[in-house]
Protein backbone atom coordinates (compact mmCIF):
# COMPACT_ATOMS: atom_id res chain seq x y z
CA UNK A 1 0.00 0.00 0.00
CA UNK A 2 1.43 3.38 -1.04
CA UNK A 3 1.80 6.35 1.30
CA UNK A 4 -1.10 8.04 -0.49
CA UNK A 5 -3.30 5.01 0.15
CA UNK A 6 -2.27 4.86 3.79
CA UNK A 7 -3.12 8.52 4.29
CA UNK A 8 -6.44 7.96 2.54
CA UNK A 9 -7.11 5.01 4.87
CA UNK A 10 -6.31 7.17 7.91
CA UNK A 11 -8.70 9.89 6.80
CA UNK A 12 -11.44 7.36 6.14
CA UNK A 13 -10.98 5.83 9.59
CA UNK A 14 -11.14 9.29 11.18
CA UNK A 15 -14.39 10.06 9.39
CA UNK A 16 -15.79 6.71 10.48
CA UNK A 17 -14.81 7.38 14.09
CA UNK A 18 -16.48 10.79 14.00
CA UNK A 19 -19.76 9.14 12.98
CA UNK A 20 -19.84 7.18 16.25
CA UNK A 21 -22.74 4.73 16.06
CA UNK A 22 -23.73 5.97 12.61
CA UNK A 23 -25.83 8.72 11.07
CA UNK A 24 -29.12 7.03 11.97
CA UNK A 25 -28.26 7.08 15.67
CA UNK A 26 -26.98 10.65 15.42
CA UNK A 27 -30.32 11.69 13.93
CA UNK A 28 -32.09 9.87 16.75
CA UNK A 29 -29.97 11.76 19.29
CA UNK A 30 -30.95 15.07 17.70
CA UNK A 31 -34.64 14.11 17.67
CA UNK A 32 -34.45 13.69 21.45
CA UNK A 33 -33.24 17.29 21.66
CA UNK A 34 -29.71 16.17 22.53
CA UNK A 35 -26.35 17.06 21.06
CA UNK A 36 -23.78 14.41 20.16
CA UNK A 37 -20.65 13.94 22.25
CA UNK A 38 -18.49 15.70 19.67
CA UNK A 39 -20.92 18.60 19.31
CA UNK A 40 -20.82 19.08 23.07
CA UNK A 41 -17.03 19.15 23.10
CA UNK A 42 -16.95 21.65 20.23
CA UNK A 43 -19.34 23.91 22.14
CA UNK A 44 -17.39 23.60 25.40
CA UNK A 45 -13.84 24.24 24.17
CA UNK A 46 -12.27 27.14 22.34
CA UNK A 47 -12.68 26.76 18.61
CA UNK A 48 -10.08 24.47 17.06
CA UNK A 49 -8.40 23.66 20.39
CA UNK A 50 -9.54 20.06 20.88
CA UNK A 51 -6.87 17.35 20.67
CA UNK A 52 -8.36 13.87 20.79
CA UNK A 53 -6.82 10.77 22.34
CA UNK A 54 -7.60 7.11 21.59
CA UNK A 55 -9.87 7.68 18.61
CA UNK A 56 -9.22 4.16 17.32
CA UNK A 57 -9.79 2.25 20.55
CA UNK A 58 -12.38 -0.54 20.36
CA UNK A 59 -13.73 -2.95 22.98
CA UNK A 60 -12.17 -6.39 23.50
CA UNK A 61 -15.32 -8.33 24.40
CA UNK A 62 -16.01 -11.57 22.54
CA UNK A 63 -19.23 -12.64 24.31
CA UNK A 64 -22.86 -12.31 23.16
CA UNK A 65 -21.76 -11.66 19.58
CA UNK A 66 -20.20 -8.35 20.54
CA UNK A 67 -17.04 -9.18 18.57
CA UNK A 68 -19.11 -8.49 15.44
CA UNK A 69 -20.07 -5.02 16.64
CA UNK A 70 -17.15 -2.65 17.02
CA UNK A 71 -17.02 1.13 16.73
CA UNK A 72 -14.02 3.41 16.85
CA UNK A 73 -13.74 5.37 20.13
CA UNK A 74 -15.99 2.73 21.77
CA UNK A 75 -18.57 5.15 23.12
CA UNK A 76 -16.48 7.87 24.76
CA UNK A 77 -14.58 10.81 23.26
CA UNK A 78 -11.51 11.88 25.26
CA UNK A 79 -8.87 14.56 24.94
CA UNK A 80 -7.88 18.07 25.91
CA UNK A 81 -8.36 21.62 24.73
CA UNK A 82 -8.69 25.11 26.12
CA UNK A 83 -11.42 27.26 27.63
CA UNK A 84 -10.59 30.96 27.38
CA UNK A 85 -7.05 29.86 26.58
CA UNK A 86 -6.65 27.70 29.71
CA UNK A 87 -5.94 23.97 29.50
CA UNK A 88 -8.84 21.61 30.26
CA UNK A 89 -9.17 17.83 29.96
CA UNK A 90 -12.51 16.45 28.88
CA UNK A 91 -14.38 13.25 28.17
CA UNK A 92 -17.81 13.00 26.58
CA UNK A 93 -19.90 9.84 26.59
CA UNK A 94 -21.34 8.96 23.17
CA UNK A 95 -24.89 7.63 23.46
CA UNK A 96 -24.90 6.65 19.78
CA UNK A 97 -22.45 3.80 20.52
CA UNK A 98 -23.98 1.01 22.62
CA UNK A 99 -26.11 3.62 24.40
CA UNK A 100 -22.94 5.15 25.85
CA UNK A 101 -22.49 2.04 28.03
CA UNK A 102 -19.12 1.58 29.70
CA UNK A 103 -16.68 -1.16 28.72
CA UNK A 104 -13.23 -1.83 30.14
CA UNK A 105 -11.55 -0.18 27.12
CA UNK A 106 -13.88 2.83 27.54
CA UNK A 107 -12.95 3.11 31.22
CA UNK A 108 -9.24 2.91 30.38
CA UNK A 109 -9.65 5.88 28.03
CA UNK A 110 -11.27 7.92 30.79
CA UNK A 111 -8.62 6.93 33.35
CA UNK A 112 -5.86 8.02 30.96
CA UNK A 113 -7.43 11.49 30.70
CA UNK A 114 -7.89 11.74 34.47
CA UNK A 115 -4.25 10.81 35.06
CA UNK A 116 -3.12 13.47 32.61
CA UNK A 117 -5.36 16.13 34.21
CA UNK A 118 -3.70 15.50 37.57
CA UNK A 119 -0.17 15.41 36.15
CA UNK A 120 -0.67 18.62 34.18
CA UNK A 121 -2.66 20.36 36.91
CA UNK A 122 -5.69 21.13 34.75
CA UNK A 123 -9.46 20.89 35.38
CA UNK A 124 -11.38 17.79 34.33
CA UNK A 125 -14.80 18.09 32.69
CA UNK A 126 -17.02 15.07 32.08
CA UNK A 127 -20.07 15.17 29.82
CA UNK A 128 -22.28 12.25 30.83
CA UNK A 129 -24.86 10.52 28.63
CA UNK A 130 -24.73 6.78 29.27
CA UNK A 131 -26.94 3.76 29.83
CA UNK A 132 -24.53 2.50 32.49
CA UNK A 133 -22.33 -0.58 32.58
CA UNK A 134 -22.03 -2.67 29.41
CA UNK A 135 -23.72 -5.82 30.67
CA UNK A 136 -21.95 -8.05 28.13
CA UNK A 137 -18.60 -7.27 29.80
CA UNK A 138 -19.76 -8.30 33.26
CA UNK A 139 -17.28 -7.65 36.05
CA UNK A 140 -14.85 -5.92 33.66
CA UNK A 141 -17.27 -3.01 33.29
CA UNK A 142 -17.70 -2.83 37.08
CA UNK A 143 -13.92 -2.84 37.47
CA UNK A 144 -13.75 0.03 34.99
CA UNK A 145 -16.19 2.09 37.04
CA UNK A 146 -14.27 1.43 40.25
CA UNK A 147 -11.00 2.55 38.61
CA UNK A 148 -12.68 5.81 37.60
CA UNK A 149 -14.07 6.32 41.12
CA UNK A 150 -10.60 5.83 42.61
CA UNK A 151 -9.15 8.49 40.32
CA UNK A 152 -12.03 10.86 41.13
CA UNK A 153 -11.04 10.48 44.78
CA UNK A 154 -7.34 11.00 44.08
CA UNK A 155 -8.09 14.10 41.98
CA UNK A 156 -10.36 15.60 44.65
CA UNK A 157 -8.79 18.77 45.96
CA UNK A 158 -6.02 18.56 43.33
CA UNK A 159 -7.84 19.77 40.20
CA UNK A 160 -11.41 21.05 39.82
CA UNK A 161 -13.76 18.32 38.58
CA UNK A 162 -17.03 19.25 36.87
CA UNK A 163 -19.69 16.82 35.67
CA UNK A 164 -22.53 17.61 33.30
CA UNK A 165 -25.44 15.17 33.01
CA UNK A 166 -26.92 15.46 29.51
CA UNK A 167 -28.84 12.21 29.39
CA UNK A 168 -29.25 9.09 31.51
CA UNK A 169 -26.89 8.40 34.42
CA UNK A 170 -27.96 5.39 36.44
CA UNK A 171 -26.70 2.68 38.77
CA UNK A 172 -22.98 2.74 39.52
CA UNK A 173 -22.49 5.49 36.93
CA UNK A 174 -23.92 8.09 39.34
CA UNK A 175 -21.03 7.85 41.76
CA UNK A 176 -18.42 9.45 39.54
CA UNK A 177 -20.42 12.71 39.19
CA UNK A 178 -21.19 12.54 42.92
CA UNK A 179 -17.46 12.43 43.65
CA UNK A 180 -16.74 15.50 41.52
CA UNK A 181 -16.94 19.09 42.74
CA UNK A 182 -19.88 20.36 40.69
CA UNK A 183 -22.73 18.65 38.85
CA UNK A 184 -24.83 20.32 36.16
CA UNK A 185 -28.15 18.93 34.96
CA UNK A 186 -30.77 20.04 32.44
CA UNK A 187 -34.50 20.34 33.01
CA UNK A 188 -35.67 17.91 30.35
CA UNK A 189 -33.25 15.22 29.22
CA UNK A 190 -31.02 14.44 32.20
CA UNK A 191 -31.66 12.15 35.12
CA UNK A 192 -29.67 10.33 37.80
CA UNK A 193 -30.68 7.53 40.12
CA UNK A 194 -29.14 4.46 41.74
CA UNK A 195 -32.14 2.28 40.87
CA UNK A 196 -34.62 3.05 38.09
CA UNK A 197 -38.42 3.27 38.08
CA UNK A 198 -38.91 -0.44 37.23
CA UNK A 199 -36.82 -1.63 40.17
CA UNK A 200 -38.50 0.90 42.45
CA UNK A 201 -41.91 -0.42 41.36
CA UNK A 202 -40.86 -4.01 41.99
CA UNK A 203 -39.29 -3.40 45.40
CA UNK A 204 -41.44 -0.66 46.92
CA UNK A 205 -44.56 -0.64 44.79
CA UNK A 206 -44.10 3.06 43.95
CA UNK A 207 -45.09 4.30 40.49
CA UNK A 208 -42.63 7.00 39.51
CA UNK A 209 -41.26 8.40 36.24
CA UNK A 210 -37.58 8.88 35.46
CA UNK A 211 -37.89 12.65 35.92
CA UNK A 212 -39.87 12.32 39.16
CA UNK A 213 -37.28 9.91 40.53
CA UNK A 214 -34.07 11.60 39.49
CA UNK A 215 -34.59 14.46 37.06
CA UNK A 216 -32.72 17.75 37.09
CA UNK A 217 -35.46 19.57 38.99
CA UNK A 218 -35.58 16.87 41.70
CA UNK A 219 -31.82 16.90 42.25
CA UNK A 220 -31.66 20.68 42.03
CA UNK A 221 -34.37 21.28 44.64
CA UNK A 222 -34.83 18.20 46.86
CA UNK A 223 -31.63 16.16 47.09
CA UNK A 224 -28.96 18.79 46.45
CA UNK A 225 -27.08 16.35 44.20
CA UNK A 226 -27.06 18.90 41.36
CA UNK A 227 -25.35 22.29 41.73
CA UNK A 228 -26.71 23.94 38.59
CA UNK A 229 -29.96 23.43 36.70
CA UNK A 230 -29.76 24.53 33.07
CA UNK A 231 -32.60 25.00 30.60
CA UNK A 232 -30.74 22.96 27.98
CA UNK A 233 -27.32 21.58 27.07
CA UNK A 234 -26.14 24.82 25.51
CA UNK A 235 -26.80 26.75 28.72
CA UNK A 236 -25.23 23.95 30.76
CA UNK A 237 -22.02 24.14 28.73
CA UNK A 238 -21.90 27.94 29.04
CA UNK A 239 -22.28 27.49 32.80
CA UNK A 240 -19.20 25.22 32.83
CA UNK A 241 -17.18 27.87 31.02
CA UNK A 242 -18.43 30.57 33.40
CA UNK A 243 -17.71 28.49 36.50
CA UNK A 244 -14.16 27.70 35.40
CA UNK A 245 -13.47 31.43 34.95
CA UNK A 246 -13.60 31.81 38.75
CA UNK A 247 -11.42 28.78 39.56
CA UNK A 248 -7.68 28.14 39.55
CA UNK A 249 -6.26 25.38 37.38
CA UNK A 250 -5.25 23.31 40.42
CA UNK A 251 -4.65 23.43 44.17
CA UNK A 252 -1.16 24.95 43.81
CA UNK A 253 -2.32 27.99 41.85
CA UNK A 254 -4.22 31.13 42.79
CA UNK A 255 -7.59 31.89 41.14
CA UNK A 256 -7.36 33.97 37.95
CA UNK A 257 -7.16 37.73 38.43
CA UNK A 258 -9.45 39.67 36.08
CA UNK A 259 -9.09 43.31 35.10
CA UNK A 260 -11.68 45.35 37.00
CA UNK A 261 -13.19 48.65 35.88
CA UNK A 262 -15.68 48.88 38.76
CA UNK A 263 -14.26 51.46 41.22
CA UNK A 264 -13.09 49.87 44.47
CA UNK A 265 -14.31 52.88 46.47
CA UNK A 266 -17.77 52.85 44.92
CA UNK A 267 -20.28 53.77 47.63
CA UNK A 268 -23.63 52.00 47.63
CA UNK A 269 -26.01 54.32 49.51
CA UNK A 270 -28.90 51.86 49.24
CA UNK A 271 -27.14 49.58 51.75
CA UNK A 272 -27.55 52.17 54.51
CA UNK A 273 -31.30 51.62 54.29
CA UNK A 274 -31.60 47.98 53.20
CA UNK A 275 -32.04 46.54 56.70
CA UNK A 276 -35.68 46.95 57.84
CA UNK A 277 -36.36 48.77 61.12
CA UNK A 278 -38.47 45.80 62.20
CA UNK A 279 -35.95 43.03 63.09
CA UNK A 280 -38.47 40.37 62.09
CA UNK A 281 -38.96 41.75 58.60
CA UNK A 282 -37.03 40.00 55.78
CA UNK A 283 -34.97 41.45 52.94
CA UNK A 284 -33.12 39.83 50.04
CA UNK A 285 -29.43 39.33 50.83
CA UNK A 286 -28.76 38.92 47.09
CA UNK A 287 -29.39 42.66 46.81
CA UNK A 288 -26.49 43.17 49.22
CA UNK A 289 -24.24 40.79 47.29
CA UNK A 290 -24.96 42.36 43.91
CA UNK A 291 -24.41 45.84 45.35
CA UNK A 292 -20.89 45.14 46.62
CA UNK A 293 -19.31 42.76 44.06
CA UNK A 294 -17.67 43.74 40.79
CA UNK A 295 -20.28 44.86 38.24
CA UNK A 296 -23.05 43.14 40.20
CA UNK A 297 -22.03 39.74 38.78
CA UNK A 298 -22.71 36.74 41.02
CA UNK A 299 -22.69 33.08 39.96
CA UNK A 300 -24.93 31.32 42.46
CA UNK A 301 -24.29 27.67 43.31
CA UNK A 302 -27.22 25.39 44.24
CA UNK A 303 -29.70 28.23 43.77
CA UNK A 304 -32.77 26.06 44.21
CA UNK A 305 -31.58 23.97 47.16
CA UNK A 306 -31.52 25.11 50.81
CA UNK A 307 -32.53 28.64 49.85
CA UNK A 308 -31.99 29.85 53.43
CA UNK A 309 -28.29 30.07 52.67
CA UNK A 310 -26.70 31.53 49.54
CA UNK A 311 -23.44 30.25 48.06
CA UNK A 312 -21.64 31.32 44.91
CA UNK A 313 -18.78 33.08 43.19
CA UNK A 314 -18.08 36.74 42.53
CA UNK A 315 -15.13 39.10 42.28
CA UNK A 316 -13.85 42.03 44.30
CA UNK A 317 -11.45 44.22 42.31
CA UNK A 318 -10.92 41.28 39.96
CA UNK A 319 -10.18 38.78 42.77
CA UNK A 320 -12.29 35.60 42.75
CA UNK A 321 -14.07 34.92 46.04
CA UNK A 322 -16.58 32.43 47.34
CA UNK A 323 -19.56 34.05 49.05
CA UNK A 324 -21.65 32.45 51.78
CA UNK A 325 -24.66 34.45 53.01
CA UNK A 326 -27.68 33.74 55.18
CA UNK A 327 -30.91 34.54 53.33
CA UNK A 328 -33.51 36.30 55.58
CA UNK A 329 -36.02 35.97 52.73
CA UNK A 330 -36.33 32.22 53.31
CA UNK A 331 -36.95 30.61 56.73
CA UNK A 332 -35.59 33.86 58.22
CA UNK A 333 -32.10 32.69 57.23
CA UNK A 334 -31.90 29.96 59.88
CA UNK A 335 -29.36 27.19 59.60
CA UNK A 336 -30.86 23.74 59.09
CA UNK A 337 -29.53 20.38 57.91
CA UNK A 338 -29.66 21.16 54.20
CA UNK A 339 -28.15 24.64 54.56
CA UNK A 340 -25.31 23.35 56.74
CA UNK A 341 -24.40 20.62 54.26
CA UNK A 342 -24.63 22.95 51.29
CA UNK A 343 -22.43 25.65 52.79
CA UNK A 344 -19.93 23.23 54.36
CA UNK A 345 -19.07 21.57 51.06
CA UNK A 346 -18.82 24.94 49.34
CA UNK A 347 -16.45 26.28 52.00
CA UNK A 348 -14.26 23.18 51.78
CA UNK A 349 -14.01 23.47 47.99
CA UNK A 350 -12.99 27.13 48.26
CA UNK A 351 -10.37 26.25 50.86
CA UNK A 352 -8.98 23.39 48.74
CA UNK A 353 -8.49 25.72 45.77
CA UNK A 354 -7.20 28.88 47.45
CA UNK A 355 -10.37 30.91 46.95
CA UNK A 356 -10.97 33.54 49.69
CA UNK A 357 -14.31 33.28 51.50
CA UNK A 358 -16.55 36.27 52.20
CA UNK A 359 -19.36 35.52 54.67
CA UNK A 360 -22.41 37.76 55.10
CA UNK A 361 -24.20 36.95 58.34
CA UNK A 362 -27.84 37.40 59.30
CA UNK A 363 -28.75 34.25 61.20
CA UNK A 364 -31.25 33.91 64.06
CA UNK A 365 -29.97 30.44 64.97
CA UNK A 366 -30.48 26.78 64.08
CA UNK A 367 -33.90 25.54 63.06
CA UNK A 368 -35.58 23.84 66.06
CA UNK A 369 -37.86 20.79 66.03
CA UNK A 370 -37.93 17.02 66.07
CA UNK A 371 -37.48 16.75 62.29
CA UNK A 372 -34.14 18.54 62.53
CA UNK A 373 -32.97 16.80 65.71
CA UNK A 374 -33.93 13.33 64.47
CA UNK A 375 -32.28 14.14 61.14
CA UNK A 376 -28.99 14.92 62.89
CA UNK A 377 -28.80 18.72 62.89
CA UNK A 378 -26.06 18.42 65.49
CA UNK A 379 -23.78 16.44 63.19
CA UNK A 380 -24.74 18.38 60.07
CA UNK A 381 -24.33 21.77 61.75
CA UNK A 382 -20.92 20.57 62.92
CA UNK A 383 -19.93 20.08 59.26
CA UNK A 384 -20.19 23.80 58.61
CA UNK A 385 -18.43 24.58 61.87
CA UNK A 386 -15.66 22.16 60.92
CA UNK A 387 -15.34 23.51 57.38
CA UNK A 388 -14.87 27.12 58.53
CA UNK A 389 -12.53 26.17 61.37
CA UNK A 390 -10.37 24.02 59.08
CA UNK A 391 -10.15 26.57 56.25
CA UNK A 392 -6.85 28.43 55.93
CA UNK A 393 -7.75 30.74 53.02
CA UNK A 394 -8.48 34.43 53.73
CA UNK A 395 -11.81 34.66 55.57
CA UNK A 396 -13.71 37.94 55.77
CA UNK A 397 -16.99 38.16 57.67
CA UNK A 398 -19.57 40.94 57.72
CA UNK A 399 -22.42 40.67 60.24
CA UNK A 400 -25.33 42.49 58.62
CA UNK A 401 -28.00 42.03 61.27
CA UNK A 402 -28.63 39.01 63.52
CA UNK A 403 -25.92 36.66 64.77
CA UNK A 404 -27.41 34.65 67.60
CA UNK A 405 -26.18 31.72 69.67
CA UNK A 406 -24.18 28.86 68.21
CA UNK A 407 -25.02 30.08 64.71
CA UNK A 408 -22.91 33.19 65.43
CA UNK A 409 -19.95 30.94 66.22
CA UNK A 410 -20.47 28.76 63.15
CA UNK A 411 -20.70 31.55 60.57
CA UNK A 412 -16.98 32.27 60.24
CA UNK A 413 -16.64 34.02 63.58
CA UNK A 414 -13.36 35.40 64.87
CA UNK A 415 -13.14 32.33 67.08
CA UNK A 416 -12.95 30.06 64.01
CA UNK A 417 -9.90 31.95 62.76
CA UNK A 418 -11.86 34.57 60.88
CA UNK A 419 -9.21 36.98 59.61
CA UNK A 420 -11.19 40.21 59.42
CA UNK A 421 -14.62 40.44 60.98
CA UNK A 422 -16.79 43.49 60.42
CA UNK A 423 -20.29 44.37 61.57
CA UNK A 424 -22.85 46.88 60.41
CA UNK A 425 -24.08 49.23 63.16
CA UNK A 426 -27.49 47.52 63.25
CA UNK A 427 -25.92 44.13 63.98
CA UNK A 428 -27.32 42.15 66.92
CA UNK A 429 -24.77 39.73 68.39
CA UNK A 430 -25.97 37.78 71.41
CA UNK A 431 -26.64 34.34 72.87
CA UNK A 432 -30.27 34.62 71.78
CA UNK A 433 -32.86 37.14 70.60
CA UNK A 434 -34.10 39.77 73.07
CA UNK A 435 -37.56 38.23 73.58
CA UNK A 436 -36.17 34.78 74.36
CA UNK A 437 -33.45 36.20 76.59
CA UNK A 438 -35.90 38.21 78.67
CA UNK A 439 -38.15 35.17 79.05
CA UNK A 440 -35.23 33.07 80.30
CA UNK A 441 -33.74 35.72 82.58
CA UNK A 442 -37.10 36.61 84.14
CA UNK A 443 -38.86 33.27 83.95
CA UNK A 444 -39.94 33.23 87.60
CA UNK A 445 -41.44 36.73 87.56
CA UNK A 446 -43.12 36.19 84.18
CA UNK A 447 -44.76 32.95 85.31
CA UNK A 448 -46.68 34.91 87.95
CA UNK A 449 -47.95 37.57 85.52
CA UNK A 450 -51.07 37.68 83.41
CA UNK A 451 -50.67 37.34 79.65
CA UNK A 452 -51.20 41.08 79.17
CA UNK A 453 -48.69 42.04 81.85
CA UNK A 454 -46.19 39.53 80.49
CA UNK A 455 -46.39 41.05 77.00
CA UNK A 456 -45.93 44.57 78.38
CA UNK A 457 -42.96 43.49 80.50
CA UNK A 458 -41.21 41.83 77.57
CA UNK A 459 -41.90 44.79 75.27
CA UNK A 460 -40.55 47.22 77.84
CA UNK A 461 -37.29 45.34 78.37
CA UNK A 462 -36.59 44.25 74.78
CA UNK A 463 -35.03 47.53 73.70
CA UNK A 464 -33.06 47.73 76.93
CA UNK A 465 -31.64 44.26 76.27
CA UNK A 466 -30.74 45.15 72.67
CA UNK A 467 -28.94 48.34 73.71
CA UNK A 468 -27.06 46.63 76.50
CA UNK A 469 -26.19 43.27 74.97
CA UNK A 470 -27.23 42.83 71.32
CA UNK A 471 -25.08 45.47 69.68
CA UNK A 472 -21.86 45.11 67.68
CA UNK A 473 -20.01 47.34 70.14
CA UNK A 474 -20.06 44.71 72.88
CA UNK A 475 -18.31 42.22 70.58
CA UNK A 476 -16.04 44.99 69.32
CA UNK A 477 -15.04 45.79 72.91
CA UNK A 478 -13.53 42.33 73.18
CA UNK A 479 -11.90 42.42 69.73
CA UNK A 480 -14.28 39.82 68.31
CA UNK A 481 -15.34 42.42 65.74
CA UNK A 482 -12.44 44.25 64.08
CA UNK A 483 -14.52 47.26 63.12
CA UNK A 484 -18.10 48.50 62.88
CA UNK A 485 -18.48 49.82 59.34
CA UNK A 486 -20.92 51.97 57.43
CA UNK A 487 -22.95 49.66 55.17
CA UNK A 488 -22.47 51.75 52.02
CA UNK A 489 -18.68 51.39 52.44
CA UNK A 490 -18.75 47.57 52.60
CA UNK A 491 -17.31 46.98 49.11
CA UNK A 492 -14.25 49.13 49.78
CA UNK A 493 -13.59 47.58 53.19
CA UNK A 494 -13.80 44.03 51.81
CA UNK A 495 -11.44 44.85 48.95
CA UNK A 496 -8.91 46.42 51.30
CA UNK A 497 -9.19 43.38 53.56
CA UNK A 498 -8.58 41.03 50.62
CA UNK A 499 -5.53 43.04 49.59
CA UNK A 500 -4.11 42.86 53.11
CA UNK A 501 -4.66 39.09 53.26
CA UNK A 502 -3.03 38.30 49.90
CA UNK A 503 0.12 37.00 51.61
CA UNK A 504 -1.66 35.12 54.42
CA UNK A 505 -0.04 31.88 55.55
CA UNK A 506 -1.91 29.59 57.91
CA UNK A 507 -1.10 25.90 58.40
CA UNK A 508 -3.09 23.21 60.16
CA UNK A 509 -1.34 20.65 62.41
CA UNK A 510 0.32 17.74 60.56
CA UNK A 511 -2.06 14.78 60.15
CA UNK A 512 -2.98 12.03 57.73
CA UNK A 513 -6.39 13.64 57.29
CA UNK A 514 -9.09 15.12 59.46
CA UNK A 515 -12.21 13.24 60.53
CA UNK A 516 -14.95 15.66 59.52
CA UNK A 517 -18.32 14.74 61.09
CA UNK A 518 -19.97 13.06 58.12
Amino acid sequence: MSFVDKIKELLEKRELAKLGGGQKRIDSQHKRGKLTARERIDLLLDEGSFEEFDMFVTHRCTDFGLEEKKYYSDGVITGYGTIDGRLVYVFAQDFTVFGGSLSLAYAEKICKIMDKAMKMGAPLVSLNDSGGARIQEGVNSLAGYAEIFQLNIMASGVVPQISAIFGPCAGGAVYSPALTDFTIMTKENSYMFVTGPKVVKTVTGEDVTEQELGGGVVHGTKSGVSHFLAEDEQEGILLIRKLLSYLPQNNLEEPPLVNCTDPIDRLEDSLNEIIPENPNKPYNVKDVIEAIVDDGEFLEVQRNYAANIITGYARFNGISVGIVANQPNYLAGVLDIAASRKAARFVRFCDAFNIPIVTLVDVPGFLPGTTQEYGGIIIHGAKLLFAYGEATVPKITVILRKAYGGAYCVMSSKHLRGDINYAWPMAEIAVMGPKGAIEVLNSKDLSEMSAEDRAQFISKHEQEYIEKFATPYVAAKYGYIDDVIEPRNTRFRIIRALQSLATKKDVNPPKKHSNIPL
